[in-house]
């Protein structure tokens, strides 16, 4: 005997939540990147000039910022961070990569200073051991790896199993194509010797790969690139066709990512997560040919990615798309007060008077074009139908 389709009806709204879950693309954690210039870590106390932290944890909150990343995580900076709902990714200096690589306890005594001390009232979710180190100290190459495996036994010896360990690569200088994303690889000579096993190693550890993209930087030194493909401008004919894989590209953004994604499968690893750590578009450059560095571009850029982002509809390559996003950067440099300001592009979303430059949701509060609207919206008819079926008179039902 079949069941009555208010039988199956019921059914349907039991299982409903167990099913959403399992339906639902895993939403990218959209961040920003605070670096205070010309500080350091080693130092105690931060540089004359810089916004005092609790101000700048105060603004991330403001804006309902979920996740920060801190290049230079200052103790003072994590401190601001405590009890906090902020998830943050730390990165450890360059210079520590020998050492760290050497042995554990220069690992120990850098996790004491920074990590220890805070977590887990401040939520540290990843750190990075380095950032473009195969770019600021080719030498290094064969350390980090090393550097990794005994950064993350440290983590473990303190009883920190939920911090994942990863490190952070330039797109530019690691990758040999960007179009046809299918074509790109890593470059020689780090294929064989750096990612094959870094990419083993997060495989194994369930951590990520980490990459700084900039379509801006790219934008600028391939004249053939269309500004508006740049900046998630949609027109009817703005697209790129990777023939290899009959995939159709709309923004140059997603087509770095598959070429970080297809360089990977190259190596053998498929389904490693990607973080891009750091991406944005200067509001303002000192040098004057820099015409497209301006804040009108900057805020089309920003406000394109995070409803790009948020969208739920990934890459051609990657449909759950990446897994976290920092936008480069919270404020401009004349809020920190350092040397190099006057020469330096502005990329913050805030003022150095920590006004914003232009609006941006990164809490999706309003409109957010989601899959999950979708489904509330099914839930909803759902509802309705199961009130037609019990209580319209005359239901065919």
């Amino acid at each position: 005997m079949s069941p009555s389709p208010k039988t199956t009806l019921l059914l349907l709204l039991l299982l409903l939540p167990s099913l959403l879950p399992s339906a639902l693309p895993s939403p990218t954690a959209i961040g920003v990147t605070y670096s205070p210039s010309n500080s350091s870590s080693a130092s105690p106390a931060a540089p004359p000039g810089l916004p005092p932290p609790d101000r700048v944890a105060a603004a991330v909150s403001a804006l309902k910022i979920p996740s920060v990343r801190l290049p230079d995580p200052t103790p003072q900076l994590l401190r601001a961070f405590l009890y906090s709902n902020t998830s943050l990714l730390l990165s450890v200096p360059n210079a520590l990569v020998p050492s760290l690589a050497a042995n554990r306890s220069a690992a120990l005594s850098w996790l004491y200073r920074h990590v220890v001390p805070f977590y887990p009232r401040a939520r540290v979710s990843a750190i990075s051991v380095g950032s473009n180190v195969l770019d600021a100290h080719p030498n290094y190459a064969g350390l980090l790896v090393p550097a990794l495996r005994n950064f993350r036994s440290a983590l473990r010896d303190l009883g920190i199993r939920d911090v994942a360990v990863s490190t952070t690569f330039s797109f530019i200088n690691v990758m040999t194509t960007t179009f046809p994303p299918s074509a790109a690889r890593f470059q020689e000579p780090y294929a064989e010797a750096v990612m094959k096993p870094l990419l083993d190693f997060l495989r194994d550890t369930n951590s990520s790969f980490m990459v700084n993209i900039y379509p801006y930087n790219l934008y600028r030194l391939r004249c053939e690139i269309p500004l508006g493909f740049a900046l998630f401008q949609e027109h009817p004919f703005m697209y790129r066709d990777d023939l290899t894989t009959g995939v159709r590209y709309r923004n140059l953004f997603d087509m770095m990512v598959d070429a970080v994604v297809a360089a990977m499968a190259v190596a053998g690893h498929e389904n490693i997560p990607v973080i891009v750590a750091e991406t944005g578009w200067p509001s303002s450059s000192p040098d004057a040919t820099e015409i497209d560095a301006n804040e009108l571009y900057s805020g089309m850029y920003v406000k394109g990615l995070l409803g790009h982002l948020r969208s739920g509809q990934g890459t051609p390559l990657r449909k759950e798309g990446v897994a976290e996003a920092y936008v480069y950067e919270l404020v401009d440099e004349e809020a920190k007060g350092t040397a190099s300001q006057a020469r330096a592009r502005n990329w913050g979303i805030l003022y150095a008077n920590f006004s914003e430059k232009y609006e941006v949701q990164f809490s999706c509060a309003g409109y957010c074009g989601s899959p999950e609207e979708l489904l509330i919206g099914f839930v909803v008819m759902l509802l309705i139908l199961a009130w037609l079926i019990w209580y319209v008179p005359n239901s065919p039902w």
